[in-house]
C-alpha cells in the first residue's frame, strides 16, 4: 500500500525523483504576495490609529483591540487552519482563505463604528489563520530541490521578517496621504492579485487521509491561546497581579494542558504531538516565538519614540524603519540560502539572535536627544541582519521530517509561535516599560509636572522595555545553541531526509 511517505507530486512512481513544479517560482511570487499582505496587517493600523480613534469616537481602553482582536483570532486559530489546508486542499483554501481577507478588508474600511471595526478585524484574523499555514505549505510541495527550496525559504522568511515594517511604512503613507480606511482596503487589490497564483501551484494536493476534524481540540487550544493573548492584553491596564490577569493565565495553562491530553489519545488529533516532540521542529517554533517577542516589542515602541519623542510624521517613521528590511534582505535573502543547505541550524539561529540582542541592548541606550544616523538606523540594520539569520532557518526547519499529512498543521504551529510570541512581547514590554515610566516619574516628583519630565519617563520606559527585549533574545540564544541539535544537511539526502526535502 502506498504511503504519504511514498508518493510524490504529479503521481510519481515510489521511489522516483520528485517532480517539480516548472512554475513554481511564479508560484513563489504570488504566495509571498499572499504571506505579505496577512504580516503587514499585524502593523499596518498602529500609526493611523489617532486618526482612526477620532474619526470613530472610540475611548483609549478600546484602542487595544484594533491590533489584538486581529492578532487574537490569527494566532489563536492557526493550527485549525494548518487542518483545515491539508484535508481540504491548499489550492482551494488559498482562493478561500485570499477571498475572505478581501471581503473582511473592506467590511473593516466602510465601518462607521468601532464594533464593526472590531469585528472585520477579527475576520482578518480568521481567513489570515487559514491563509499563513496554506502558504507555507505550499511553498513545502512546490520545491523539491534542497537548494531551490533553501532559497525559496530564505525569500518568504524575509517577508515574514519584514512585512511588520512594511505595514509601518505603508501605513503611515495611506494615513498621511489618503486615509486611514485605505490601510483596510488596500488588502483587497493585493488578495486578487495574489489570487492569480493558483495557476501557478500545479496539481491540487491534500493530505491522503480524510480525518475527521478534532472538535474537542479546537475548541480546548482556541479557548487556551485565547485565554492566555486576552490575559496579556489586559496586563497592561490591569497590572500582571490583579485576579482577572492571574485567572486568564491559569485558566489558558489548565485548557492548554487539557488540549495536550487530548492530542495524546485523539485518533485524529488536531496537533500530533510527534510535530512539536522533535527538538529541530520545537526548535524552530521556540526559535519564531522568542524572536518575534523582541522584534516586535522593539518595533512597537520605536513607533512611539519617533513619534513622541523625535516628532516625527506617519510617513517619516515608517521611512525611518527601512534599513531594518534592508538588513533581513541582505541577510535572509542574500547570505541564508547559500549556507543554509551547508550548516546545521543553530549555526544560524543562535549567532542571528546575539546579534539581534546586541541591536536591542543598542537601542536601549537612546536618549530624547539622540542622533537617529547615529544610534537608531545602524541599531535597526543590526536588528535586521539578526533577524534575517534567524527567521529563514526556523520556517525551513518547521517542517523538518514532517509527514506529509501534518505539512500544514507544522506550518501553523510556526505561525502560532510568531502570533503569540508577538503578542506576549508588545505585552510584557509595555508593562516594564509603564512601570519604569511610573517610577522614574515618582523619583522626581519634588521637580514638578513638565513637559521635560514626562518625556524624560516616556525614554526611560522605552529603554527598559528595550533592555528587556535584549535579555529575552540573548537567553533565548543559550536555550537554542543547547535544545537545537539538528546536523547539517546531508548532500542528496532523500525525501523527508532534510530539512530542504521534498514534504508533499
Amino acid at each position: 500500500m502506498t504511503t504519504s511517505e511514498d508518493r510524490v507530486p504529479g503521481g510519481g512512481a515510489v521511489g522516483a525523483a520528485p517532480l517539480a513544479n516548472p512554475k513554481r517560482w511564479t508560484a513563489l511570487v504570488f504566495i509571498c504576495l499572499a504571506q505579505l499582505m496577512v504580516v503587514l496587517d499585524i502593523t499596518i493600523v498602529n500609526v493611523a490609529l489617532p486618526e482612526l480613534q477620532a474619526d470613530l469616537g472610540f475611548s483609549n481602553e478600546n484602542r487595544q483591540w484594533v491590533v489584538t482582536s486581529y492578532t487574537l483570532a490569527f494566532g489563536s486559530l492557526l493550527l485549525l487552519g494548518g487542518r483545515i489546508a491539508d484535508y481540504t486542499g491548499r489550492k482551494r483554501a488559498f482562493l478561500v482563505a485570499l477571498a475572505g481577507f478581501a471581503i473582511a478588508s473592506c467590511l473593516g474600511g466602510a465601518a462607521s463604528n468601532i464594533e464593526l471595526l472590531l469585528t472585520a478585524r477579527a475576520l482578518q484574523g480568521v481567513f489570515g489563520a487559514l491563509l499563513a499555514p496554506t502558504a507555507l505549505s505550499l511553498i513545502s510541495v512546490n520545491f523539491t530541490d534542497q537548494r531551490e527550496r533553501a532559497k525559496a525559504f530564505s525569500i518568504f522568511g524575509s517577508i515574514v521578517a519584514s512585512g511588520a515594517v512594511i505595514g509601518l511604512l505603508l501605513g503611515g503613507f495611506l494615513t498621511e496621504y489618503m486615509d486611514w480606511r485605505w490601510c483596510m482596503y488596500v488588502n483587497a487589490p493585493i488578495a486578487v492579485i495574489a489570487a492569480f497564483g493558483v495557476l501557478y501551484l500545479g496539481p491540487e494536493q491534500r493530505a491522503a487521509v480524510r480525518a475527521r476534524f478534532d472538535i474537542p481540540g479546537v475548541l480546548l487550544v482556541t479557548s487556551g491561546l485565547v485565554a492566555i493573548v486576552y490575559a496579556c492584553s489586559e496586563a497592561e491596564s490591569e497590572g500582571w497581579g490583579s485576579g482577572l490577569v492571574i485567572g486568564l493565565f491559569v485558566a489558558g495553562a489548565v485548557l492548554l494542558g487539557a488540549f495536550l491530553a487530548v492530542e495524546a489519545r485523539s485518533p485524529h488529533p488536531l496537533l500530533p504531538l510527534r510535530v512539536i516532540a522533535d527538538r529541530t521542529r520545537g526548535s524552530a517554533y521556540l526559535a519564531m516565538a522568542v524572536g518575534m517577542i523582541a522584534m516586535l516589542g522593539a518595533l512597537f515602541f520605536l513607533t512611539f519614540y519617533l513619534q513622541l519623542v523625535k516628532g516625527y510624521s506617519p510617513v517619516e517613521t515608517g521611512l525611518a524603519f527601512l534599513p531594518m528590511p534592508v538588513g533581513v534582505g541582505m541577510f535572509a535573502g542574500g547570505l541564508s540560502p547559500r549556507i543554509l543547505p551547508k550548516v546545521p541550524p543553530r549555526a544560524m539561529v543562535v549567532p542571528g539572535m546575539v546579534i539581534a540582542a546586541c541591536a536591542l541592548f543598542w537601542l536601549a541606550a537612546l536618549e530624547a536627544d539622540s542622533s537617529y544616523w547615529g544610534m537608531v538606523m545602524p541599531a535597526l540594520f543590526v536588528l535586521g541582519a539578526g533577524m534575517g539569520l534567524l527567521i529563514a532557518p526556523s520556517v525551513n526547519y518547521a517542517t523538518y521530517r514532517v509527514a506529509d499529512e501534518d505539512a500544514g498543521v507544522a506550518s501553523g504551529t510556526v505561525n502560532t509561535a510568531q502570533q503569540i510570541g508577538g503578542s506576549i512581547g508588545v505585552a510584557l514590554l509595555s508593562t516594564l516599560a509603564a512601570d519604569a515610566a511610573s517610577e522614574h516619574l515618582a523619583g522626581h516628583a519634588a521637580e514638578g509636572a513638565n513637559p521635560a519630565l514626562r518625556q524624560a519617563a516616556m525614554v526611560e520606559g522605552f529603554t527598559t522595555a528595550f533592555t528587556w527585549a535584549g535579555a529575552i533574545m540573548a537567553c533565548g540564544a543559550v536555550v537554542l545553541a543547547a535544545l537545537m541539535n539538528a546536523p547539517k544537511p546531508a548532500p542528496g539526502e532523500g525525501s523527508h531526509g532534510s530539512p530542504m526535502a521534498h514534504l508533499g
